[in-house]
């Protein structure tokens, strides 16, 4: 953005985030899992659409955590690390980043590193802290944290204490719940019941707001990134008797006129005439 701001040259950032995820008791466990945890762990966890981290009721919280053991064991099978399907972190600096993370809290999935082949196997965490070095980058890796809310409200006000995110995600099969926390965050993108598959609909923009990112993308969005929207009106000479309204001096019968003109224009092909 400073490099282009020398050339007044616009720009379209995606510079990524901490997407939440809000799992409600209303929701269908193992679908839930099987999708988050597809958006989580693919690519070994390096997509800055996936659901950083997971918001639930400590009533759930066990049944999610072993719908999402379900997930992984049938994904990549009960050793991923062996799996063909299962991915490796892009660099050993983005490996030894993540691995860090897996100090915050406690493992109760996964948790096997291997340095020599950059592997992080699927981990999910509890008792996670707000505070914690996880809570506070983006993970970019294949590690999810949950943490336990006592109601919606509060889940709501967790994800608006942070920076607006890429994306906000709900698990619900109440339309009250996803209208609620749709129409009370802000993000560059919402889904409901799924992950980062609102960036294959072509007619969705996909990007950012706020830290997460500026301008949009995907589909004719692109074309319209790269593209300057020029207003043109081509005129005559002709009705100069109407359009002498406008000239100085002015008179009170003038403005009436004027006004009268001008919301005519507004509702009709008024423009077309002048």
């Amino acid at each position: 953005m400073q490099a282009a701001a020398k050339h007044m040259t616009p720009v379209s950032l995606v510079l990524g985030g901490k997407n939440p995820c809000y799992v409600d008791k209303s929701c269908d466990l193992s679908v839930a899992a099987h999708r988050i945890a597809w958006a989580r762990f693919i690519n070994a966890g390096q997509n800055s659409l996936a659901p950083e981290y997971v918001l639930c009721h400590l009533d759930i919280r066990d049944s999610l955590i072993h719908e999402l053991e379900m997930s992984i064991h049938e994904f990549y099978g009960k050793n991923p690390q062996d799996s063909q399907h299962y991915g490796r972190m892009a660099s050993l600096d983005q490996y030894r980043r993540v691995k860090n993370f897996l100090s915050c809290g406690q493992v109760v999935l996964g948790g096997q590193t291997v340095e020599r082949e950059r592997y992080i196997a699927p981990t999910v965490l509890i008792d996670v802290k707000e505070s914690d070095p996880i809570m506070k980058q983006e993970i970019l890796g294949p590690v999810l944290p949950i943490l336990t809310v006592e109601s919606l409200e509060e889940a709501i006000q967790f994800i608006n204490k942070g920076d607006r995110p890429l994306a906000v995600y709900v698990y619900s099969n109440s339309p009250q719940v996803i209208s609620e926390v749709m129409h009370n965050t802000s993000s560059g993108s919402f889904c409901s019941n799924d992950s980062m598959v609102q960036s294959l609909y072509t007619r969705l923009p996909c990007g950012g707001i706020g830290n997460s990112g500026v301008g949009q993308y995907g589909g004719k969005f692109s074309f319209d990134a790269f593209s300057h929207s020029r207003a043109c009106l081509l005129r005559n000479t002709a009705i100069e008797c109407v359009t002498y309204l406008r000239y100085p001096p002015y008179a009170e019968k003038q403005l009436r006129l004027m006004q009268w003109a001008t919301s005519i224009s507004r509702t009709s092909n008024w423009c077309r005439i002048l």
